[in-house]
Parts: C-alpha cells; sequence; structure tokens
C-alpha cells in the first residue's frame, strides 16, 4: 500500500510499505477513506521536534471503515465507520477513567511514564505508524476508535479527529466564562477552532493574532477581532481592544514554530533578541537550526520559539489564564516564567484528550450546532501528498486545512 513515510528531516516520501495486520487482541485495522495534513508533521519535518524513527509513517488524522477486529475489541463490528482519536488509549487505566486519556498509562510501548501516545509520532510517543496511508492499525481499538453517527460526513468526521477537539480543549481547559474576551495566537486549523470553541462557550470577545490575511479573514468571518502582528505591535493592539486592561485568557495555539515580527512596529523589539531566538531554534532544531534541512524554501523552523508565549503573556490582565495547546517538544526549556510569574497568571497546558471530547463534537456536528468543514479549504489526493505538504508548510494563501484521500 501507499504511505508517507519519514525518512529524516526535511525528507518525507510516498512509499510502497506493507499492510498493517493485527498484532495484539486489541488492535483493529482500518482502510482510510480520509487523513488530513497538520501542522503538528511539520514540526517533525522541520525538526523542531526530535527523535523521529525513521520509516515511521506520518500522520495522526484519520476517518475510515474496520476491515480486521481483534478478539477483545467487542464494541464495533467490522464495515463500521470510524473517527480515529489522534492519541492513543486503553479506556480502562486510571487517567483514562478520570478522562486524561492522553495521558493513558498502557498506550505508550515506553510505559505509563512516557506520557501521550499518538500516531506517526517520535519515539518517546511509541513511536506508532501514522495514518496518512491506505490502511491502518489501531492499537487500543476500543477506546482510540469512535464510530462516526449517521449523517456526519468524512469531511466533518476528519475534523473532529484532532483539531476540533484540541482547540476545545485549549478553550474548556481555560474554564471560559460567558462574558470573557480571549486572544487566540495563532490562526491556523486549531487556532480556528480555538476562536469557534471559545465562542461556543460563552466568551465575550475574540481577538484573533497571527500574520496572514487568509487566516486572519477567516478568523473574522467567525466573528473574532483580528490583529496582524506584521502591521502592528499585537500587544499594544490588544491592550487597545480591552481598554488597557488585557485579555482574560489567552490561548497558544503555535507552539514551537513560532515566528517574530519581520515589519512594523514589533519588528524591532525582535532585533533586540534575535541572539535569544537564536539560541532558542537552536535548543529545539539542533539539526536543521541553521538552515541545513531547508529545501527550495520548505521545512524552515520557527525563528522565535517563545515569542507566542511571551505575547500571550504580556497581553493578558492580572490573574488571567494562558492555555497552551501548541506542540512544545521536552527539549524546549525556555519559558518566561518570571513574566507570569508576577502576574499571578494560571497556566494550563497539555495534549488533547481526545476520547474524552470527541463523541460530544460529534453530536455537536450531527445536531449542526456547528460545520467544522468551514476550515477545510484543500482536499488532495494521497498521491499528491508532497506537494500538498509543501503548499502547507509555505503557508500559501488558501492552504489552511488539507484533507487527504487514500488514492485506493
Amino acid at each position: 500500500m501507499k504511505a508517507l513515510v519519514w525518512h529524516a528531516t526535511g525528507d518525507i516520501r510516498l512509499d510502497d510499505v506493507a499492510e498493517p495486520q493485527i498484532e495484539q487482541s486489541t488492535d483493529a485495522v482500518i482502510r482510510l477513506t480520509a487523513s488530513a495534513i497538520c501542522g503538528t508533521d511539520l514540526h517533525f519535518i522541520r525538526g523542531t521536534v526530535s527523535g523521529m524513527k525513521p520509516g515511521t509513517i506520518l500522520g495522526h488524522e484519520g476517518v475510515g471503515i474496520i476491515e480486521q477486529l481483534g478478539d477483545q475489541v467487542r464494541n464495533f463490528d467490522i464495515g463500521d465507520r470510524v473517527v480515529v482519536c489522534s492519541t492513543l488509549s486503553c479506556g480502562y487505566c486510571a487517567p483514562c477513567r478520570s478522562g486524561n486519556t492522553a495521558q493513558c498509562d498502557n498506550a505508550n510501548p515506553n510505559g505509563p511514564e512516557a506520557g501521550t501516545s499518538f500516531f506517526g509520532g517520535p519515539q518517546t510517543t511509541g513511536p506508532v505508524n501514522g495514518l496518512q496511508a491506505e490502511k491502518a492499525r489501531i492499537p487500543f481499538a476500543a477506546n482510540t476508535l469512535v464510530k462516526v453517527p449517521e449523517g456526519v460526513s468524512d469531511e466533518q468526521a476528519i475534523l473532529v479527529s484532532d483539531i476540533f477537539p484540541t482547540g476545545w480543549f485549549g478553550a474548556e481547559i481555560a474554564q471560559i466564562q460567558r462574558g470573557d474576551t480571549v486572544a487566540v495566537f495563532g490562526c491556523g486549523p486549531v487556532g480556528q477552532f480555538a476562536i469557534a470553541s471559545a465562542l461556543l462557550m460563552g466568551a465575550g470577545r475574540v481577538i484573533a493574532v497571527d500574520p496572514h490575511d487568509d487566516r486572519l479573514a477567516m478568523a473574522r468571518r467567525q466573528g473574532a477581532f483580528t490583529v496582524n502582528f506584521e502591521k502592528e505591535d499585537p500587544v499594544a493592539a490588544i491592550k487597545s481592544l480591552t481598554g488597557g486592561t488585557g485579555v482574560d485568557v489567552a490561548i497558544d495555539a503555535v507552539g514551537v514554530d513560532s515566528q517574530h515580527a519581520h515589519h512594523g512596529p514589533a519588528a524591532q523589539q525582535a532585533e533586540q533578541k534575535a541572539e535569544k531566538h537564536r539560541q532558542e531554534v537552536k535548543e529545539v532544531a539542533p539539526d536543521n537550526y541553521d538552515h541545513q534541512h531547508v529545501q527550495h524554501g520548505n521545512w524552515i523552523p520557527g525563528d522565535a520559539p517563545t515569542q507566542a508565549l511571551e505575547w500571550a503573556i504580556q497581553a493578558l490582565r492580572k490573574a488571567g489564564t494562558l492555555s497552551i495547546i501548541g506542540v512544545y517538544p521536552p527539549d524546549a526549556q525556555t519559558f518566561p516564567i518570571g513574566m507570569a510569574m508576577n502576574k499571578n497568571l494560571t497556566m494550563k497546558m497539555g495534549n488533547c484528550n481526545h476520547h474524552a471530547i470527541i463523541p460530544h463534537l460529534l453530536e455537536r456536528v450531527r445536531m449542526g450546532a456547528i460545520d467544522p468543514t468551514q476550515v477545510l479549504t484543500q482536499v488532495e489526493p494521497l498521491s499528491d501528498v508532497i506537494s500538498a505538504y509543501e503548499s502547507f508548510d509555505k503557508r500559501q494563501p488558501g492552504w489552511i486545512k488539507t484533507e487527504l484521500l487514500p488514492s485506493q
């Protein structure tokens, strides 16, 4: 079968690989009818999340049809249409029973202290082969799969595999109250769903921060106020929009590939921190900090890994809440803790507890409360996955979220 395989930083290939088989009694094998490209995947190719094992199939979003079931998977039938939870979970350990399914004690082959296991990630997460393929093995399938309700399309379901629940998780852990003013840093797919989720939870005002006009336009269509940090100082703009107070909640939906301003009033501040930013990039991307694996303008690491965090902390009111759902690797050791501590901020962060959230969101979609396909901008065949990655990586206008269709 065809699958997108990680070979090295800056080196991904659409390869012929063996079809997956049942390996454990808790496994299932699905035929994928949809997958997707996520910004998290770009971290692995850019080298800002290290530890990838050559030969790992990428991708952690999927919708498909069950073709094989292990003996212990007793809540599904062959032929069921399912959405794949991006993070794996057993469903019966203490963290799973408390709803913290991203911290399952049993899903990660590296042991209960290893943390989140997800598809297509580095060795610390398994590794478990991913979903940008024609078929996939699903470990702990009874909890890692969720049946897709009648009336929910593949296009809708694929967006509930990861990015919608992650955006919801970011708003949920921030404990948004009715009337709160919320700033969302990063208007990629997860940021768009963080905006939608904050509004569904009753936020009185959402301010979206990003440098790309198409993403800001999508945020405005949702009702967000927008700030382009390449044209104005984002912290000053947010303070102006909040009467000088700052926001109640800030959500970092960017992560380690954050970028500083290159134009406008915020660029001068970035110039003063150039060496600091360079050291941060070297810390998180040791084999690509000097663009050793950049090809034709692709796979460039973010040039200021802590920039979104700094802006978020500065934009918060005193005693506000910072929610971090952008991906940061264990190698990221730099954090503006003093700035946060001296504002009495509450900070919450982590990987989305997909299984605890996805059924609820699928029901909202089925009822018509929200149509997640408003964020879907591209549908491409798996055969064109490399070029799709290149366009998404360069943030080409219009490339916000891409669904992949298997070639079979």
